[in-house]
């Protein structure tokens, strides 16, 4: 924790205002107020965040987590929806002043991990998933999140009657995929029920061990891909393996399949526009060595950083699949699942340039807005298809840290360095109110 004292003492520590009051002393500015608030929620947040570490819950299943957003922001005085996409949680803080409506996102579920970290707020829990028993733990951040908001919505409801609009406070579940039959879910069926109703803008951020303590780091453009889920299914005809002639062999017919995949896009497409992904991860067909199957069926994932090339991609697999089984005198049935499919995680770059110096201010030296895109997804894309977004990574890397000690997102070693929170709370609470205040304002 002596890095987050630190980090508080630097927040006591900020410039007094260069303007004077006409009737009196120097007032701190709404921006400049946030910031000393910010170090007194600090504590309440790490604790936050520790008690949703502690007591976390599957995607659709975040009805304690939910439970407990919810009562603090009824707390704070907000109006608060519940129930929102099933376990969702929607509070609404009005400002004292007239003013436009943006939205801040956090995303409350865990993952079916089992903690392998050695910390007094481990979690325990263990649950039923897939029919099976497993443990449960917030491997990806999401406890960190929502904490975080937690600690926003304190802030900025200590400085409602100075607000100048209204700040939505979107607490979202099923950000890592509804369970079976439960689509649409997560911020798809949130935007359906009406979540960002008003928003003119939607910001959100993610803890990442790929970043250390201290950096923030977004683009313009695609941030995040698109994901889809695959399933081709090769049907053939069922023989002797000893007679391979007498039927259609649909093992063979899957394996020319599964390399023709990879040549779209390593052959297609035009990949100095934006990189893709076409994975295999699954295949199953056949019971013995010596009984040629009728079926093979094969699962997948799609990635693109680009709507035009996802679409296309889309088209070369269907079309790839079934003329290469249809060459081996096979059939194939190709679904993609776009049900469960996230858009690509795409920051508005007009957005960002408004919002580049309170960024900055924030953030220092440790500001990047030019990081290199990732193929992993993100559903805060369907907010930002809705009303313009800006989508960040938080680094919670300690400084000099090895990969071993901070591994990647979903380990089940995976840990935050709680040094990092001051800058997450700082970051969404200075979006929010240089947005509201406008372009002038916000570049303070």
């Amino acid at each position: 924790m002596t890095k987050l004292l630190a980090a508080l003492a630097a927040l006591a520590l900020l410039p007094a205002p260069a303007r004077a009051q006409a009737d009196g002393p120097p007032r701190p500015d709404l921006a400049e107020r946030v910031d000393a608030l910010v170090a007194d929620v600090v504590p309440d947040v790490v604790a936050y965040r520790r008690h949703i570490h502690e007591n976390p819950e599957l995607s659709n299943r975040e009805t304690e987590t939910a439970a407990y957003v919810a009562e603090h922001l009824t707390g704070l005085g907000m109006e608060v929806r519940t129930g929102v996409a099933r376990t969702g949680v929607v509070g609404v803080l009005t400002g004292g002043k007239p003013g436009p409506t943006v939205a801040l996102r956090a995303d409350m579920d865990a993952l079916p991990v089992t903690e392998r970290v050695d910390l007094p707020f481990a979690s325990t829990v263990t649950t039923i998933y897939n029919g099976m028993e497993v443990g449960v733990m917030h491997a990806c951040g999401h406890d960190a999140h929502v904490g975080i908001l937690m600690g926003v919505a304190e802030v900025l409801a200590a400085v409602r009657d100075e607000l100048p609009g209204t700040v939505v406070f979107l607490f979202q579940p099923a950000e890592e995929g509804a369970p079976a039959g439960e689509a649409p879910a997560g911020a798809e069926l949130m935007v359906a029920e009406g979540a960002l109703s008003g928003a003119e803008a939607v910001f959100g951020l993610h803890v990442t061990s790929a970043h250390e303590v201290g950096e923030l780091k977004t683009r313009p453009g695609g941030m995040m891909a698109s994901a889809d889920n695959l399933e081709i299914v090769v049907h053939g005809k069922q023989t002797h393996g000893a007679y391979p002639w007498g039927g259609v062999d649909p093992v063979a017919t899957s394996a020319l399949v599964v390399t023709g995949l990879q040549t779209i896009v390593s052959r297609q497409m035009d990949l100095t526009k934006a990189p893709a992904v076409v994975t295999i991860g699954r295949i199953d067909g056949g019971v013995r060595s010596n009984i040629i199957p009728d079926s093979v069926a094969m699962i997948g994932t799609i990635r693109a950083l680009d709507d035009g090339m996802r679409a296309e991609l889309h088209d070369r697999i269907r079309r790839t699949a079934t003329d290469i089984a249809s060459s081996q005198g096979a059939t194939a049935t190709v679904t993609i699942a776009d049900e469960y499919g996230y858009p690509v995680t795409a920051n508005d770059a007009a957005l960002l340039d408004r919002m580049a110096p309170t960024l900055q201010r924030v953030a220092g030296d440790g500001l990047d807005t030019g990081v290199a895109p990732v193929l992993g997804a993100e559903d805060f894309s369907y907010f930002a298809n809705e009303v313009p977004g800006l989508f960040l990574w938080l680094g919670v890397r300690t400084p000099g840290a090895s990969d071993e000690l901070f591994p990647p997102n979903h380990s089940p070693l995976f840990r935050i360095d709680e040094d990092a929170l001051p800058l997450g709370v700082r970051t969404l609470a200075q979006l929010a109110v240089g947005y509201l205040e406008g372009d002038e304002s916000a570049g303070r």
